[in-house]
């Protein structure tokens, strides 16, 4: 048995065998592209599919939102509200959307938080990077932008 075939892949990863060559490659399976050496790294996708609540403070880069003209909240109150959004989905007391729909400070909270399909370098690097690590399905905790703080829900 080769090298190729041992080990199983990691997340994301096809192997496949060339019709001209013969020989193995590997598939990206969520970008659709190929590499001749086998991948060690779990693949990651080009794009993912958020949602999230954002609750800003007197110190977010624009403190105002469709539910407040003048947010007035200290950071350590932002922080709180989040943490009681999150423990109140987790325990299922309440659905992601529809605390997202009540309470986000972010202009999304119309589409139950949904931000559609985004790729690396379209949002902050925080909110991003946390983004790319969830597996879909999976709720952040609090994170920390220039906006905010958000709990983000990977949904594609």
């Amino acid at each position: 048995m080769s090298n190729d075939t041992e080990a199983p892949l990691p997340e994301g990863w096809e192997m496949r065998t060339s019709r001209s060559t013969g020989m193995t490659y590997f598939l990206n399976m969520y970008t659709k592209k190929s590499q001749w050496e086998r991948p060690e790294v779990p693949a990651e996708p080009g794009e993912v599919r958020c949602s999230h609540i954002l609750v800003k403070h007197s110190d977010s880069r624009r403190p105002s939102s469709w539910r407040e003209d003048h947010i007035k909240r200290t950071k350590e109150e932002a922080l709180d509200l989040i943490k009681n959004y999150r423990k109140q989905i987790v325990s299922n007391d309440a659905s992601f959307t529809d605390v997202a729909m009540k309470c986000s400070d972010c202009s999304s909270a119309k589409r139950g938080g949904d931000l559609g399909m985004f790729g690396r370098g379209q949002m902050q690097q925080a909110f991003e990077e946390e983004a790319f690590k969830l597996k879909v399905g999976q709720l952040s905790k609090p994170i920390e932008t220039e906006s905010g703080f958000h709990i983000i829900l990977r949904t594609v």
